[in-house]
């Protein structure tokens, strides 16, 4: 009874992993006969999980949605707030634990009954954005995504890129990025043979597969490289240094995410490094940073050049609501 009851829990635990597998992999993973497979899904649908099963070629089982979670383990309410909890910081973007939170927003999203995913979208349609958020992308998109990353499916979608061109692409996902307000994916063309950088919000008509693929070996800081570069190589960045008057944990402290590339140069000063696509961006993005934290900025003279000009634009402001 022991060992079928461990047996039980490790299937449940596989069918959990993916969305679908086949009868042979699942006997395979589990050293079981396809009668002792049939069985042990029986036992899991007595204890209330929801399993499809599908004949053919491409049979197998898959988790219903809303049946992924043991009962009683979350309220409706609980359920609720921790999908939106992970739609808010997956589309803001959390230092370091970014692909994990989209990964577990696809998880819960996934197994949520329908009249949670509804209840879901209606709050996330009245949430505010914050102005500091890069373009909006759907967290559908961004779940689905996730999940073909972690199943290692390949899809088809549209693209539209920087000129405004759109084109048909197939491709394999390997991961998904974030960097300067964005969210990009990381994914082998299968069309160029090579390694591509997608921005997300440019990406529509995702389409599934449902075939898999052998993933290539690239481990997190290789594809945050390669997306790095990918992005650098195609805008005209502009890269320069704030020297901030404040101690580093004051920085970090006000700036957040923004501030994951600082360091720390005396007791109370601190060196932020900064990449804009253009010198109008860069000179925008200064008005976010607190009054509190005095700083000078080492770049080129067009760029010192347009900061005098936006701040005598803006003491010109200044006196003009004075009178």
């Amino acid at each position: 009874m022991a060992e079928t009851t461990s047996r039980t829990l490790e299937l449940l635990s596989l069918l959990q992993s993916h969305r679908h597998w086949s009868a042979h992999e699942l006997a395979e993973r589990l050293g079981v006969s396809g009668r002792t497979l049939r069985r042990d899904v029986e036992r899991l649908r007595d204890l209330g999980y929801g399993i499809d099963a599908t004949r053919g070629a491409i049979g197998g089982y898959r988790l219903e949605a809303g049946t992924g979670l043991p009962p009683l383990l979350l309220s409706d309410d609980e359920g609720v707030a921790i999908a939106i909890g992970l739609r808010s910081q997956a589309t803001a973007g959390l230092q370091g634990a970014e692909h994990t939170t989209v990964s577990a927003l696809a998880k819960i999203e996934q197994v949520l009954p329908a009249d949670l995913r509804r209840r879901v979208e209606a709050l996330q349609s009245h949430a505010t954005t914050s102005p500091e958020q890069g373009p909006p992308v759907a967290a559908e998109l961004l779940g689905l995504l996730a999940l073909c990353c972690r199943d290692s499916e390949r899809v088809r979608f549209d693209y539209t890129d920087a000129t405004g061109r759109t084109s048909a692409r197939s491709a394999e996902p390997h991961r998904l990025v974030p960097l300067a307000r964005r969210w990009y994916l990381l994914a082998w063309d299968r069309d160029r043979d090579a390694w591509r950088t997608f921005r997300v919000d440019r990406i529509a008509n995702l389409f599934q597969t449902r075939v898999r693929f052998d993933p290539r070996p690239l481990d997190e800081r290789e594809s945050e490289q390669l997306v790095r570069d990918s992005v650098r190589f195609r805008s005209t960045s502009l890269s320069t240094t704030l020297r901030i008057s404040a101690p580093l944990a004051i920085v970090t402290q006000e700036l957040g995410w923004w501030a994951r590339d600082a360091v720390a140069s005396g007791d109370n000063t601190t060196i932020l490094p900064v990449e804009a696509e253009s010198i109008d961006a860069f000179v925008s993005g200064l008005t976010w940073i607190p009054p509190h934290l005095p700083y000078t900025v080492d770049g080129p003279p067009e760029l010192l050049q347009r900061l005098r000009q936006k701040a005598e634009q803006f003491s010109a402001a200044a006196l003009d609501a004075d009178t």
